[in-house]
């Protein structure tokens, strides 16, 4: 077993990959649990999302005072909802200040969703993320945004305005690569208006593994119709998320070359970051850190739920290997539509799932706090 001194997830950091975990819940907060993440396991960061939120509050008694409160004052679940999420978002941010501060404002941060029914809504998510930034009011909060057309509209003016953005569900190396450019237009129109861009941050969530889960059912699928090509099908499962992964970073890599990002580099802007989101491993049958020790790499963050954490901690097998075989990740993409798989149809129903997947949980949510409510309301 490896010690705390020598865990390899300790070591991300010497290749440029920060550590930040997906999840947060008031029992993480409360116990010092987060603190103690911090300090063992090198946390510096925060993401959330509607999923988290539901697995949070749902059931959990650590929130029924507050909610009683709330029902006590005349709020609506709505306003108790928020009441609940902003206060773990902001003691969150609090505790990761210091990293904030430590770090010049790279790590630290605590991301909070926009409301996901508002993914193909570029007005409403702009209105809701800025509303979110002031009523949380802490400099290391990143709203999340969905990277879909109108998502990135408002991501746009969203940078534009100075609040931090994490751009979320992003599949396609495409859709990154959109990403970074409304990116650098919001940098690009603050500095018009005559504004500071040294102190904003943004990251991209690349998505991993449900890429994987949904290419690997359709080989299976593919392999049984076609004997002639199994052995070739087969080579392909699991290779397809980290193939997809490392040409995003190679794409990063032109972007920050290009004129326009050295311009704003000059007047001290902060890199986009790729962050690897859905790091966990869904197959038994691969490792259990795979999204972890082949995409490590400068200017990267990964945001791992617990159990992924701790494995790390226990065995990843930390060295730079984002721009390794990088011929062999196009090789991967390019054989894709001669066994039958088109990737941009692939994607494409990922990023509907994926929206689709973060509503659910916050209906189920909004669901069990109407129920609350009418069982802690007076009689």
């Amino acid at each position: 077993m490896t010690t705390v001194n020598d865990s390899p997830i300790l070591h991300l950091k010497d290749y440029g990959q920060s550590v930040w975990m997906d999840n947060l819940s008031r029992d993480l907060l409360v116990s010092g649990e987060l603190v103690q993440l911090i300090d063992s396991r090198d946390v510096h960061g925060i993401t959330s999302n509607p999923a988290i939120f539901e697995k949070a509050i749902a059931g959990n008694q650590i929130y029924d005072q507050e909610i009683e409160a709330g029902v006590r004052a005349g709020q609506s679940v709505d306003q108790i909802y928020e009441s609940l999420v902003f206060d773990d978002i902001r003691r969150a941010c609090d505790v990761l200040k210091p990293i904030y501060e430590s770090t010049n404002g790279l790590d630290g941060y605590v991301s909070l969703e926009v409301p996901p029914n508002l993914a193909h809504d570029a007005e409403g998510t702009l209105k809701e993320a800025r509303r979110y930034a002031a009523a949380i009011g802490r400099p290391n909060l990143m709203i999340k945004i969905p990277g879909t057309p109108e998502g990135l509209k408002a991501v746009e003016q969203t940078i534009r305005d100075g609040i931090n953005v994490n751009v979320t569900l992003l599949f396609s190396v495409q859709s990154y690569i959109d990403t970074a450019w409304a990116y650098i237009r919001g940098l690009e129109g603050r500095l018009a208006d005559g504004n500071d861009i040294s102190s904003l941050a943004s990251v991209a969530s690349f998505f991993l593994s449900r890429i994987d889960s949904k290419v690997d059912d359709t080989l299976d699928q593919l392999a049984e119709s076609d004997q002639n090509k199994r052995d070739q099908i087969a080579g392909l499962k699991g290779k397809v998320a980290i193939a997809n992964a490392k040409l995003a970073y190679q794409e990063y890599k032109k972007i920050i070359q290009s004129d326009r990002w050295q311009t704003l580099v000059a007047n001290g802007a902060k890199v986009q970051r790729l962050l690897w989101a859905s790091t966990s491993t869904k197959n038994p049958a691969y490792s259990d850190v795979m999204y972890v020790d082949e995409l490590i790499g400068p200017d990267t963050v990964n945001t791992l739920p617990p159990q992924t954490i701790e494995a790390c901690a226990d065995h990843c097998s930390v060295t730079s290997r984002i721009e390794t075989d990088v011929d062999q990740a196009y090789a991967v993409l390019e054989t894709l539509p001669t066994v039958g798989i088109d990737l941009d149809q692939v994607m494409d129903e990922l990023l509907a799932e994926g929206i689709d997947k973060f509503i659910k949980p916050f209906d189920q949510l909004m669901d069990s706090l109407v129920m609350k409510v009418k069982q802690l309301s007076p009689a």
